[in-house]
C-alpha cells in the first residue's frame, strides 16, 4: 500500500526538514554520520551527487523498508569549491569572495531504498550577490550564521540581505531542491499529505 511508505530525511538541516515539511511530506529525521570529504580534482556537481547518494544509501542501509532522502550544497565561486566555513577568518574569505560576483549553488538529492540508489541528480542555482563592505561582513559573521552554511551564508537568514539576484530555484540554495525531490519520491509511490 503506497499511504505506509516511509520516508527519512537523511540530513540533520533544520532547512531541510522545514522544506520537506512544508512540500507535504510525512518523514523522520535520521542523521546518515557520513563524512563530508572532498576528493582532489573532483568537480562541485560530482561531489555535491557523490555525497547524497552515500548519505541516502547509508541510512536506507540500516533502514531497508524506507526510502531515505539525502541531500548535499556546495557553493562553488569561479574554480573553488566553498564548503561550511571553520572559523570567522575562513567565512570572512568567503564572504569577501562573494561580494559583488555571481556564484553557482548546487544541491544534489538521492533516493535510496535498501541501500540502493533508487534516483539521483544535481540541480543548480545561480546567485548575485551585492558588493559588501568590511565592517558589514564582520557583523554577519558576529551572528554565527554562516557556520553550518555553504559559501558562510543562508538565503533563509540575515544572508538574504546580500542578494541582489537569484536564477533557478530558492528551494535549492536553501539546501533542497524541493519540487525536484517532491516529484522523484511520487514515481516511488510517496504522496503528498
Amino acid at each position: 500500500m503506497t499511504d505506509s511508505i516511509k520516508v527519512i530525511l537523511a540530513s540533520a538541516s533544520p532547512r531541510r526538514r522545514q522544506l520537506l515539511g512544508a512540500a507535504g511530506i510525512q518523514f523522520e529525521v535520521i542523521e546518515s554520520l557520513v563524512p563530508e570529504q572532498h576528493a582532489a580534482g573532483e568537480p562541485a556537481r560530482d561531489y555535491a551527487l557523490r555525497m547524497a547518494r552515500d548519505k541516502a544509501a547509508a541510512v536506507s542501509s540500516r533502514f531497508p523498508d524506507a526510502i531515505a532522502v539525502g541531500a548535499d550544497t556546495i557553493v562553488v565561486c569561479g574554480n573553488l569549491i566553498l564548503e561550511k566555513p571553520i572559523d570567522a577568518g575562513d567565512a570572512r574569505r568567503m564572504l569577501a569572495m562573494l561580494s559583488g560576483r555571481t556564484h553557482t549553488v548546487v544541491t544534489a538529492f538521492a533516493l535510496a531504498r535498501g541501500g540502493n540508489i533508487l534516483e539521483s541528480s544535481p540541480v543548480e542555482s545561480r546567485v548575485t550577490f551585492r558588493k559588501l563592505g568590511d565592517a558589514e561582513i564582520d557583523a554577519y559573521i558576529a551572528t554565527d550564521e554562516p557556520y553550518d552554511k555553504a559559501g558562510a551564508y543562508g538565503i533563509q537568514g540575515v544572508g538574504n540581505g546580500f542578494i541582489s539576484q537569484v536564477e533557478g530555484s530558492r528551494d535549492n540554495v536553501m539546501g533542497l531542491p524541493t519540487e525536484h525531490v517532491v516529484v522523484a519520491l511520487a514515481r516511488f509511490g510517496v504522496k503528498r499529505v
